[in-house]
């Protein structure tokens, strides 16, 4: 479902972000874009809102695997009470790191197919957040001989990859 309002949506992001970049005395700018065109290789995500930030601070947001970043377009999703399966419709970008970021998962789910059809055996990648998830089952949904699952529970959730047809092997009696 779309955000109703998406220019009042954005005016409350404007607002979080006004506060949070003068409180922390941060030295950004961000732009913020209601229904931006994307390129076509981004044809996975279509936010309707979308917020770029620059400046010399830059750097801050993507420490740590951009968890400044990441945490501040949860805050937004948040003061737009965006259930978890809307959290798509706001996104947030710093030096083009989502388009990096895109690519580096398409990588990884190319090199994790083929090593699953070499070895036949499942593979398993790291916890990620629900975003990053779809992108890799999306990557890998074209590929007829392998599936996707994603496994864990809340942050320890990952993707799996298997072979189509895989069945685990049936675990041992023990001896007596």
């Amino acid at each position: 479902m779309p955000i109703a309002d998406k220019a009042s949506g954005a005016r409350k992001i404007d607002e979080l972000l006004r506060a949070v970049v003068k409180e922390c005395e941060f030295r950004l700018k961000y732009r913020i874009t209601v229904d931006p065109p994307l390129p076509e290789e981004r044809d996975w995500e279509r936010p309707e809102i979308l917020v770029e930030f620059s400046g010399p601070d830059s750097d801050l947001l993507l420490e740590r695997g951009a968890e400044l970043l990441r945490s501040l377009e949860h805050l937004s999703q948040e003061i737009l009470r965006l259930s978890p399966s809307e959290h798509e419709r706001v996104a947030f970008d710093c030096m083009n790191h989502r388009a990096m970021r895109l690519e580096e998962l398409k990588l990884a789910a190319g090199v994790a197919a083929e090593r699953v059809r070499k070895t036949g055996a499942p593979y398993t990648f790291s916890p990620m957040s629900s975003r990053e998830r779809r992108i890799l089952h999306l990557a890998l949904r074209d590929q007829d001989d392998l599936k996707t699952e994603s496994s864990g529970e809340a942050g320890r959730r990952a993707v799996v990859v298997y072979p189509k047809n895989y069945k685990p092997a049936a675990p041992r009696a023990g001896r007596r």
